[in-house]
Parts: C-alpha cells; structure tokens; sequence
C-alpha cells in the first residue's frame, strides 16, 4: 500500500521518447590511384565500453481512476483488474470498487464490481489475488471474494475479531490457503499515520478458518506479498523497513533475502528475479542474487505493482496520480 504519502493526490509523471539517428552512409568506392598511407605505429588495443543494458520503456498510461492500489493480469481472460480505493485507505464507506482494463489500456468497465450496489461491501480495496474464477480482495479488516468473471459477490471473510487493522495484500497458496499482510497502521484525523500494530500475516485456509501465520516487528510493516513457487516460500516486503523478506509456513520469522531503499509496497516473481516497487525513490527494482538494480525510475508512489507475462509488462498503479502505466519489460 500507498501509506505516508496518502494526502499528495495530484502528483505527476512525464514520459519522453527517444528518436534513433543513423550516421550517414559511407561515399562509394572511388576507383582513382591513392597513394599508399606510411604504416603507423601499432598502438595497444583501446578496451571497448560493454553496450548498456536494455531499459524498460513505458508504452501505454490509462487515466481516470480514483486511488487505484493494485493491478493484477487474469491470464484466463486476459484482462487487468485495478483496485479503486477512491478515499481514504481506512474508511469503511463502501464506495471502493473494482476497474476492468484491456491490455490495450482501453477501460472496459470502470465499476465492474462497485461497492454500494448489487449487495456490494467494498470500501477501500487493496491487494488482489486469483484463484481460479475466484478474485480475492484486501478490504480493511475482511477479505473478500467475487467472481471474476461477472463480478457477483461469492464470500467474505471477515477479520475483525482478530485483530486486523490494515490488511494490505495478498497471496494464494498451492494448497488454496490465503496469506494476507497486515500492514497495522492507521490514520488520525489530520491524516498522520499511525502504526498501532502489530505487523502480521494472516493465514485463511481453505476451511475458512483465520489464524496468525507470522507476527513480530521483523516484519517491518508488511506491505507486498507473492509467491514464489521455485523457491517453495513467500517474498515479503517492507513499508517501514528497507528489507526484502522470504518466509515460509512454519518460520517462526522471516529471512532478509536483500536491502535497498525501502517504502516498499508491491512484489512479484518472474523466473529468479524479484520485481518491488518504492515510495522513498519513486522506482521498481529488480533483486537478483540479492543485488538491487533500478529497473524503472520517475515513478512517484508506485504500489501494487501486476505482471503480464504473456506481453512482458509490467503494470504500475500511481496511487497519488490516479494513473496506471503500462512498461515493456527488457
């Protein structure tokens, strides 16, 4: 999530594109006698300068939204879903709804699942999560379930009783289970944040029943969550810290797996590399091996970031922009 910076709503990006110039042609062959050059002195061999490596490049920008936190590609339909906070992040207003978008960037339909209507409680939806038809939705203190299909409400599953304060995003299980952060921050009424506490990962099984997966400060206000199928764990990300995390079910907690620059808010897996996204530098990063390299850069309050993996592109909401931007991955 989209915490310290939750009052600046008009921030804006620039994109600039890059004309490719080509030297001029070489003159043809000139069939006139010139006389030959005196050899000049062998010089040792200038080191040649490796070529750079391939950036991201942003291709399309979907305006219109209201405090979008999350983008997610359903590979089935081939559709990215945005979560609209359109408020406050803590409010129970029940005005949150849910944005279909082509991959062309073309907004299909704004309020496909909209609180307030149709028997709809949503009101600041955040991390989204598929599990077969089945869309899953970060709602302050419940998380809730519709079909991704036709939008109809299917379940909600409400955390109140445990405690919850700022449920955050989230993350299937191969066993169907869900694990959700908790970020545990809150808002005064002049928009300060708060951090109450405590900084957890909940855990909702396929039986519907919650518990406490993980829990402590080590968490550092647990914002992203992904799985990472290869390596058998969950890579788990920081708001109030600066580590990026891995943790699997039965660590009593979590492993620091790389550093960087902290304000952390989404995370995905493609093959080894771990994309994450940041408030504190306005960038996505890649963390490879556990060195940081800045993938994207100028983008102010990047949250929960998606991945198209059948075009290769990364799907960035600009929660204070109200902007989501489409980037070709190298």
């Amino acid at each position: 999530m989209r915490l310290g910076l939750f009052t600046l709503w008009s921030m804006v990006v620039a994109g600039g594109c890059q004309i490719e110039k080509r030297p001029p042609a070489p003159p043809a062959d000139s069939t006139a006698a010139v006389p030959a050059a005196p050899a000049a002195p062998a010089t040792p061999a200038t080191p040649t300068t490796p070529p750079p490596v391939p950036s991201a490049t942003k291709v399309i920008v979907v305006e219109g939204f209201f405090t979008p936190e999350s983008v997610l590609h359903d590979s089935v339909q081939d559709i990215y879903f945005v979560s609209n906070i359109n408020g406050s992040p803590t409010a129970k207003d029940n005005n949150g709804f849910i944005s279909r978008v082509k991959p062309d960037g073309a907004v299909e339909n704004l309020k496909f699942i909209e609180g307030g209507r149709s028997g709809i409680t949503l009101n600041a939806p955040k991390g989204l999560a598929l599990a077969g038809d089945t869309l899953w939705v970060a709602d302050i203190d419940a998380v809730r379930a519709f079909n991704a299909k036709t939008g109809a409400p299917i379940d909600s599953v409400s955390l109140s009783k445990v405690g919850a304060v700022f449920l955050n995003d989230l993350a299937v299980a191969p066993t169907g289970a869900l694990y959700i952060t908790d970020t545990g921050i809150r808002f005064d009424d002049v928009g300060n944040v708060l951090h109450p506490g405590p900084d957890r990962v909940f855990r909702i099984g396929p039986d519907r029943a919650v518990t406490v997966a993980v829990r402590g400060d080590t968490l550092g206000r647990p914002n992203g969550i992904a799985l990472d199928a290869a390596g058998k764990r969950f890579v788990i990300v920081e708001f109030g810290g600066r580590s990026v995390l891995a943790w699997k079910p039965g660590d009593k907690a979590p492993s620091v797996i790389a550093k960087g620059p902290g304000g952390f808010d989404g995370v995905v897996i493609i093959g080894g590399k771990i994309l994450v996204s940041s408030w504190s530098d306005s960038t996505v990063s890649s963390y490879e091996t556990g060195q940081e390299a800045k993938l994207i850069t100028g983008v102010p309050s990047p949250a929960d970031i998606g991945y198209d993996a059948k075009r290769n592109r990364l799907l960035i909401p600009i929660f204070t922009g109200n902007r989501v931007e489409i980037w070709q991955l190298p």
